[in-house]
């Protein structure tokens, strides 16, 4: 018996739980992929495994239906797989251990992959079913998108005959998302000198942040341990020699980071300045973050003398200094849609190591030329340190459509069904809508899904009848021939 057995609606929760069972992180989507192939051969359904292994499933339409306009079904199949530090799990290897717990799913010490498993298991479900009345369904389960949306990219679409297309990779049950922000992924690569040093090591840990997606949750301007970090390592720097062993902070760019931890090597007589100054900077941002990130902490710890192979004070000072000079967060909100963030960045992966320092950002932003002014803005500030900056994973963003008869039936139908008009809105988060867009001629596209909290962090939840709702609310739709 699963976990998950008893829920409804029984076969969604069946194949979500069937897709935590397997290892699925960005980057390691072979065996995900090999399963919806495989599921799709043994019923019979034609289906496409492509060389980056999207997999598209087509299910022609039930009787009567066959004159509708066929829907295109779309989510990806990757998860950001973050765990908890010190958590014993593979995540390349291990399926999750899911739990519930009142009306909501969880993975005990790990983020659960509800973004976006709920798309594809609900996907499955309505492949599977044999008394589901509906049009001819075209499923498209892209790859990496948290990562790029390199899936999105490369996929080949020509095959398709749908222009209405249903993304299923919304967090949010009652809005509508009709357009979204484009974004790019940028890295810094900095060589630092190392040298022997005799000296006293010392461990600093700056946790306890909340963390959330770069996306839906950085205008709630929590804090970021990277760049905290680097605060802490400038204020360190300017009061004494100081040499960076490794730092490490953060495991995906569109996440905001929660822990960093870097190991430093200091002269045993300023080990009492260098506890005091972890203090004073604990207070300042405890205090600052009081209400947005209450849990802050920096710990230290001593590690003794010693002989360390480390990043020279001098170019320790630039590495500080560096962290502290870079932009993060929300840089401008929308003059056209009240609250909605125009333009940020998040710097979600630090990593030093080796004599190089490197960084990952998202950048986001529903205004083009905002976004390159962004980019060529961080490589400024790399090139004034001699930096080497690229840039990838550039994608377009999704343009609200005027007319649009999807939108218009799935509002209608959501206010036959609950008496009340649904949100129709704009995110600042990205969605393969805009790519797929350039895929599909004339593509008239809704984004809809079930209500989550807390995606891509340890914290992830999945809420049980607010699944159940939209499954229903998606059934509908696909049956209604109004």
């Amino acid at each position: 018996m699963g976990v998950l057995t008893g829920l409804e609606p029984e076969r969604v929760f069946y194949y979500f739980e069937e897709i935590t069972k397997i290892p699925h992180g960005s980057g390691n989507v072979g065996q995900i992929s090999d399963y919806l192939a495989e599921f799709a051969k043994k019923r019979g359904l034609f289906y496409i495994q492509d060389e980056l292994k999207n997999v598209i499933i087509i299910k022609e339409a039930t009787p009567g239906y066959q004159n509708e306009p066929a829907v295109i079904l779309q989510g990806h199949m990757d998860m950001v797989a973050v765990k908890r530090p010190g958590l014993d799990m593979n995540m390349e290897k291990e399926g999750l251990r899911i739990a519930v717990e009142g009306d909501e799913i969880y993975a005990e010490g790990t983020s659960l992959g509800g973004d976006d498993g709920i798309a594809v298991a609900y996907a499955l479900a309505l492949l599977d079913s044999r008394t589901i009345r509906h049009p001819k369904l075209e499923v498209v389960i892209t790859v990496d998108e948290e990562v790029g949306m390199d899936g999105a990219r490369g996929i080949d679409l020509s095959m398709l005959t749908g222009n209405r297309m249903i993304n299923l990779d919304s967090e949010e049950e009652g809005i509508f998302l009709t357009s979204c922000a484009g974004g790019a992924r940028v890295h810094y690569d900095f060589s630092l000198d190392v040298r022997m040093r005799e000296g006293y090591g010392m461990e600093v840990v700056l946790g306890g942040l909340q963390g959330g997606h770069s996306g839906g949750e950085i205008h709630k301007e929590r804090g970021n341990s990277n760049l905290l970090m680097g605060r802490l390592l400038y204020r360190l720097a300017k009061r004494m020699p100081l040499s960076l062993l490794e730092a490490a902070g953060g495991l995906a760019d569109n996440a905001i980071p929660r822990e960093t931890r870097a190991v430093l090597v200091i002269e045993e007589k300023d080990k009492e300045t260098f506890e005091e100054v972890c203090r004073e900077v604990e207070q300042e941002i405890q205090t600052e973050l009081a209400t947005k990130d209450p849990g802050v902490y920096i710990r230290t710890s001593s590690l003794g003398e010693g002989k360390f192979l480390c990043v020279t004070t001098a170019d320790t000072c630039k590495a500080a200094t560096i962290l502290n000079s870079i932009p993060n967060g929300v840089q401008a909100m929308s003059a056209d849609m009240p609250g909605l963030v125009e333009t940020s960045l998040n710097l979600g992966i630090l990593e030093v190591r080796e004599g190089s320092l490197r960084a990952e950002f998202s950048v986001r932003s529903s205004v083009e030329s905002a976004k390159k002014a962004l980019i060529d803005r961080l490589c400024a500030v790399a090139g004034l340190a001699e930096g080497k900056v690229s840039v990838t994973g550039d994608y377009p963003g999704w343009k609200f459509r005027k007319n649009s008869p999807l939108r218009d039936k799935m509002v209608a139908l959501y206010k036959r069904m609950y008496g009340i008009d649904p949100k129709v809105e704009a995110i600042h988060a990205g969605l393969e809508c805009g790519i797929l867009g350039s895929k599909i001629k004339d593509l008239d596209c809704v984004s809809i899904g079930p209500q989550m909290t807390a995606i891509h962090t340890t914290e992830e939840r999945l809420c049980i009848s607010s699944t159940r709702r939209v499954w229903e609310y998606l059934v509908n739709l696909l049956q209604d021939r109004s």
